[in-house]
């Protein structure tokens, strides 16, 4: 499975590079509560990014199990009007983004429409709309040919995002964006494993959490003493990992190769990892996450 950003990389949001960013209605759009917060480089979010399999990826693996598009998992989009803190927003702008990729790989056009609209009504809640054009987004999405080029530069977009949100001492949004997408890819992931408990693949995605949760968790706890919602979510987020604490992933090393790809000479990872999961395990990790889920959403 390829290593693409987390959340952006299934938002499909396409920059427009032609608009400056309204710096005061962004200033003006903050919680009366200001995170100053440490700084978290580009760098280090970048690096955790670049471990976490994107959600759009997660979703592929769903539809090519066999199992059929079902909306109810979903966060509905008429629950837009909930999210009236930059905290909610960017939590739910996250798992909305995730639900778009859910939607768009099993073609579902007007249930993407309505992701991509409260998506756009979130951005600008928070004063970074301008990053995120609907007409690029929507040509894109519709085209499964253009997957590639989607990612690209929904990878790229997220760079920019996370730089804008960095100049203006808010990288806490851009760990919520990730948060909320890994979360919602969690949830779907787990639903769809219950009703095919034989799947081994799904067992394994889930087990393979565990370092990534690991990351989410550390960028989690850098606002732990200056921002009482992220250290409740840190909070919730740390139980999880106490069940994931029960998965062993055996890791074999096997030297590298070296192989040509489209004219380019490539290195190939020839290690491979078990993962120890349980059917409890999986129960016990969705219960879980069900549950942080719907105060996020809620």
């Amino acid at each position: 499975m390829r290593k693409l950003s987390l959340i952006l990389a299934v938002l499909f949001f396409a920059c427009n590079s032609s608009k400056k960013p309204d710096e005061q209605a962004f200033l003006e759009s903050l919680d009366s509560t200001k995170v100053e917060g440490p700084a978290i480089s580009e760098e280090a979010i970048s690096s955790i990014i670049q471990q976490i399999p994107s959600p759009l990826e997660i979703s592929v693996l769903l539809k090519e199990s066999g199992t059929k598009y079902d909306k109810g998992f979903l966060n509905s989009a008429d629950n837009l009007s909930k999210y009236n803190s930059n905290y909610r927003k960017s939590l739910n702008l996250g798992i909305y983004g995730t639900d778009l990729g859910y939607t768009n790989i099993y073609e579902q056009n007007q249930d993407g429409l309505d992701y991509m609209a409260a998506i756009k009504e979130l951005a600008d809640g928070l004063s970074i709309g301008q990053f995120f054009d609907i007409e690029t987004i929507g040509r894109l999405a519709t085209n499964s040919k253009n997957l590639d080029s989607l990612l690209l530069i929904t990878t790229q977009n997220f760079n920019s995002i996370n730089h804008y949100l960095q100049e203006q001492n808010r990288a806490n949004l851009s760990v919520l964006l990730l948060a909320g997408g890994w979360l919602e890819a969690m949830h779907i992931t787990c639903q769809v494993a219950k009703k095919n408990p034989d799947n081994k693949e799904l067992r394994d995605t889930i087990g393979e959490q565990k370092i990534i949760l690991e990351n989410i968790v550390l960028l989690l706890s850098f606002y732990k003493d200056i921002d009482q919602n992220m250290a409740s979510l840190l909070n919730e987020m740390q139980k999880l990992q106490s069940e994931y604490e029960k998965i062993e992933i055996v890791k074999t090393y096997k030297e590298s190769t070296f192989e040509v790809v489209d004219g380019v000479m490539v290195i190939k990872d020839n290690s491979t990892s078990e993962i120890k999961i349980t059917p409890e395990n999986v129960q016990n990790i969705t219960n879980i996450i069900s549950s942080i889920r719907k105060s996020v959403i809620s």
